[in-house]
């Protein structure tokens, strides 16, 4: 029987850590490519050393050659210079989309019927570009957006109430980025309403510590910026395509008129599962959450209008 293959474009901590969880998982076998030479030969070889160790079987592959991910079934796209302290996502913007761009043509040339997850940032602009670069349908190119955003939000939640990660549900929308709607109508711990848990005041620090939760560490840092939580969302989102696991989760998924946008990828809740976006979900949302949803629409358009795209 053929085993799952996953790529996953860019080496450095992101990629690497989540070609780690896709063995972890045993989801399939990994290719891991850069443009470096010797990097990705060397994490592959490291990581496919500690198969013993687990138990695990996946075979694990560093390369320069995009050859070398033909017939893949699921790409991550990690590809991009990361943030450093004092810089936003969007001022990524015009490097990384020449890089996304690059990556996501060649990828296509070699595995033309696969799904792409994009996490390189500003990760709504960059998931359009793959996906022009790819000629892939829209439904087959996504980018991570709320699920890492709403892993953040869910965090803090239950620091804050002391209880279980796994009790807290919520939902982040729109760009991800600044603009990044919290939907507290939506969020609930343990089927309770988190309005009637947390008080309004606390509520808004949270929501804006979720917004900038990506700077608080490339702060701390100082040198690089987050990784664990991003290469654990969007593997968590390539076992959803891998598994054909239809599950809901906020992504940065192509709008046609969904939540009154067209031509644009975004963050909203839709069902992925075995052909990528099965589904874009509209739900209801207060008067202050669409207009918030609305005005993050917009940044992420004004800044298609950068590098061309709108």
């Amino acid at each position: 029987m053929r085993r799952n293959k996953i790529t996953v474009v860019g080496a450095g901590n992101v990629g690497a850590t989540a070609a780690h969880w896709c063995v972890a998982k045993e989801l399939g076998d990994v290719v891991l490519i850069d443009v470096v030479e010797g990097i990705p030969q060397g994490k592959a070889l490291d990581l496919m050393q500690s198969n013993p160790l687990d138990g695990i079987d996946s075979w694990v592959k560093g390369t320069n050659s995009y050859e070398d991910t033909a017939d893949s079934d699921v790409c991550i796209i990690t590809a991009g210079i990361a943030r450093k302290p004092g810089m936003s996502r969007d001022d990524l913007l015009n490097t990384n989309f020449k890089i996304v761009s690059t990556c996501a043509e060649s990828f296509a040339r070699y595995s033309p019927n696969a799904i792409i997850i994009v996490v390189s940032n500003p990760l709504d602009i960059m998931t359009y570009a793959a996906w022009k670069a790819s000629g892939f349908p829209s439904n087959r190119v996504f980018g991570q957006a709320g699920v890492l955003d709403a892993a953040r939000f869910r965090t803090f939640v239950a620091l804050e109430l002391g209880c279980s990660f796994e009790d807290v549900n919520a939902l982040v929308l729109g760009g991800h980025g600044d603009t990044m709607v919290s939907v507290l109508s939506h969020a609930n711990v343990g089927c309770i309403p988190i309005t009637k848990l947390i008080s309004p005041e606390r509520l808004a620090e949270i929501v804006k510590r979720t917004a900038h939760g990506g700077a608080e560490i490339v702060d701390f840092l100082k040198t690089g910026s987050a990784y664990y939580a991003p290469s654990a969302a969007c593997v968590l989102m390539a076992e959803a395509v891998l598994k054909d696991k239809k599950r809901i989760m906020p992504v940065a998924a192509y709008l046609n008129g969904e939540y009154g946008a067209k031509d644009l990828y975004t963050g909203v809740p839709a069902i992925i599962g075995g052909s990528g976006v099965e589904k874009v979900l509209e739900i209801d949302l207060t008067p202050d959450e669409k207009a918030g949803l609305d005005r993050s629409i917009q940044a992420v358009r004004d800044l298609m209008k950068v590098v061309g795209l709108a």
